[in-house]
């Protein structure tokens, strides 16, 4: 006859999976380590608030939840201001850089055309086309001189450089900052040289896809 269990003897405790704590073990870490959520506020943010009737003490922990959820809207608030403000940069220069290609339309002479007229579409300080080969109106800089510069790079963003003599010429002393624009082609490699005294005129944020299709219009007009 099989024997009947003990009903005294003791219940084990079901096996626990692995990776998961139990409640009593967060509970007692807790109490060991009093200051635990005083030294991580930003945990605040993903714990539910407690009910102000059980004391100060808990009240205090529901101070410290608001706090930490209005320092995340606020750094989230300020994140979407910059996200706007780079758009409206961005859209700022879309809208030069069509004044630029409508300039380019026009001119016999697209060397000519960025240095004298470029400069007041693009709201920059100077501009000037160079290429390692004679070109009527373009600076002549060395060979090698835009693989040496940008590499496999379409555009580059600088603040200074050592060569601004030689790419900009005359208006070396404005090139604060610049912005190197390679010239798609199977002609001889040539960039385009925008210089700017404001970086804000010349900031990354807005983006090189407009500087990008003004390097294509640029290449298409040289090749009429």
């Amino acid at each position: 006859m099989a024997r009947k269990a003990d009903a005294t003897a003791p219940t084990s405790r079901p096996p626990r999976t692995p990776g998961t704590v139990a409640a009593a073990d967060v509970a007692a870490y807790l109490r060991a380590h009093p200051r635990f959520m005083a030294d991580r506020p930003e945990l605040y943010r993903f714990l539910a608030p407690p009910d102000r009737v059980h004391g100060e003490r808990l009240a205090d922990h529901m101070l410290a939840m608001l706090r930490a959820e209005r320092v995340h809207a606020s750094a989230m608030a300020e994140r979407a201001d910059d996200v706007l403000a780079a758009g409206r940069a961005a859209a700022g220069l879309a809208a030069r850089v069509q004044e630029a290609v409508l300039a380019l339309i026009a001119t016999p002479n697209t060397a000519d055309c960025i240095a004298t007229e470029f400069s007041v579409h693009l709201a920059v300080d100077a501009a000037c086309l160079c290429a390692e080969a004679p070109l009527e109106g373009a600076r002549l800089v060395p060979e090698g001189t835009v693989a040496r510069l940008l590499g496999t790079r379409t555009v580059l963003y600088r603040d200074g450089g050592s060569d601004a003599a030689l790419l900009h010429g005359e208006a070396a002393e404005l090139a604060l900052h610049d912005v190197l624009v390679r010239i798609p082609g199977e002609g001889p490699p040539a960039l385009l040289a925008l210089v700017a005294r404001d970086r804000a005129v010349l900031d990354p944020s807005q983006g090189a896809g407009a500087l990008t299709f003004l390097a294509r219009a640029v290449a298409a007009a040289l090749r009429r």
